[in-house]
């Protein structure tokens, strides 16, 4: 679908979301209580409990799939990767070759299914736990396939690249919640310890009321795949996803949804408002920008910034401040007092120190212990709100960038806007052209 046939029609429905609005996808964050000290760490396991072997089948074979794999087979004893699935020969057989030589794991030939249908086959392979790695595109239409068939989710981030996608996930959260499944996003900050304990702090009121946040992510350009002959629309995307938006939703979705997911967290309420600006100066392929800012606008007045870029030779870096009238907070670990007087740090373990309550597990592990303790121990597990409402976010500033226009909350809760073809097939990919968005007037995506 091109940008430009796009128009606000489209993009805005009158209908309501029935039942699914947008207060059920608010967090809040107590703000009254009396405040009390903060000097421990969240307990999380560094180990999921033993039981009954859990199966597990994976669906997207490339390299953020086989590490999830690696990660889940480490969460815990008595787990088994059984099943893969992916659109490619050569990434699933590179994804075999990796678990058997890391991991000893010999994935049966039978298990290893082809084709855009290779997820469902993997759902029905007498599987216990899905792990979906596929580009985001695929993740809606993948999670309430699984959920449909009783399974326990792992999903990467971003859930969706569009809010036809991002609420289809929703609908399928909380039929999960009603079936008591484990659903855990790929979000991996809310399962840090350092992380968590600034957060507890900031909750706590140790930085007074959030008055904004500064969020940027900055650094170099990622991977390409030039199109090759013999090769159809079709595979050229799919092999350069990461360069089209309907693949990945544009950087700002699929990578930044990480940072804007901790100012989320903080913030505890989702913004009415995204002011974008973007463009691209870099890129070689696929239609997305090299860089984005955004300015969300709360319903309190509160204003936070949040930009990222993609660009070699660049200053690189990343900031997730939270500013409080009582100071600021450094999310990954530090509070600062309003004269830039460090008032606490994280207290991180000296290196080899392994059994330090500080200890911060990686975090790729930690999220999938928490999803084999959820199972194990029945106590469920379902951060999917949570990762809608940041993927949301995130489409909410894309939207504005590309366009040039300010968008809404309610906006984007009402939005028809879907990316991308609706049946799968290696050949011509009408209607999506290498183009780039530009903002103005002639701009009619919404």
């Amino acid at each position: 679908m091109k940008h430009k046939d796009l128009k606000r029609r489209d993009f805005i429905t009158k209908t309501t979301l029935g039942t699914i609005g947008a207060s059920t996808l608010l967090s809040a964050c107590s703000t009254g209580k009396k405040r009390k000290t903060i000097d421990e760490p969240p307990a999380l396991p560094d180990r999921a409990p033993d039981g009954s072997v859990i199966k597990a089948g994976l669906i997207g074979c490339g390299g953020r799939g086989t590490g999830a794999a690696i990660n889940f087979i480490d969460a815990g004893p008595n787990l088994e990767i059984v099943a893969l699935g992916d659109v490619f020969q050569d990434k699933l057989d590179s994804c075999r070759a990796n678990l058997n030589e890391k991991k000893g794991v010999e994935i049966a030939d039978e298990k290893c299914f082809l084709g855009f249908d290779s997820y469902q086959k993997v759902i029905d392979a007498g599987v216990d736990v899905v792990l979906l790695c596929t580009p985001p595109h695929f993740r809606p239409q993948h999670v309430e396939a699984a959920i449909n068939a009783r399974k326990h989710v792992f999903m990467e981030k971003p859930v969706a690249v569009d809010p036809v996608g991002a609420r289809s996930v929703l609908v399928s959260s909380k039929m999960a919640e009603s079936l008591g499944l484990c659903m855990v996003s790929g979000t991996i900050r809310r399962v840090q310890k350092d992380y968590m304990t600034t957060r507890m702090k900031v909750a706590n009121g140790e930085i007074g009321e959030i008055v904004g946040a500064s969020i940027i992510r900055n650094g170099g350009a990622l991977w390409y795949r030039r199109r090759r002959p013999g090769w159809t629309d079709m595979e050229y995307m799919l092999r350069n996803w990461g360069n089209f938006c309907w693949l990945s939703g544009d950087h700002i979705t699929e990578q930044f949804i990480h940072e804007i997911d901790v100012m989320s967290w903080h913030m505890g309420r989702t913004p009415v408002k995204a002011v974008g600006w973007g463009g691209r100066q870099r890129r070689v392929t696929g239609d997305m920008y090299d860089f984005f800012s955004v300015e969300y606008v709360y319903e309190n007045g509160v204003r936070t910034h949040c930009a990222t870029r993609q660009i070699n030779g660049c200053t690189n870096g990343k900031v997730e401040h939270i500013m409080g009238t009582r100071g600021v907070a450094v999310a990954s670990g530090k509070i600062l007092d309003l004269d830039g007087n460090e008032v606490w740090n994280y207290p991180k373990p000296e290196e080899g120190d392994t059994d330090s309550k500080w200890k911060v597990t990686n975090p790729y592990v930690q999220e999938q212990i928490n999803l084999v303790s959820g199972i194990r121990t029945g106590n469920i597990v379902n951060d999917a709100e949570a990762q809608v409402n940041s993927t949301l976010m995130t489409i909410m500033g894309r939207i504005s960038a590309y366009t040039g226009k300010d968008v809404t909350w309610d906006e984007i809760m009402n939005s028809d806007l879907y990316l991308g073809p609706k049946t799968y097939a290696f050949g011509p990919v009408p209607g999506i052209p290498e183009e780039i968005p530009l903002a103005g007037e002639e701009n009619n995506l919404i």
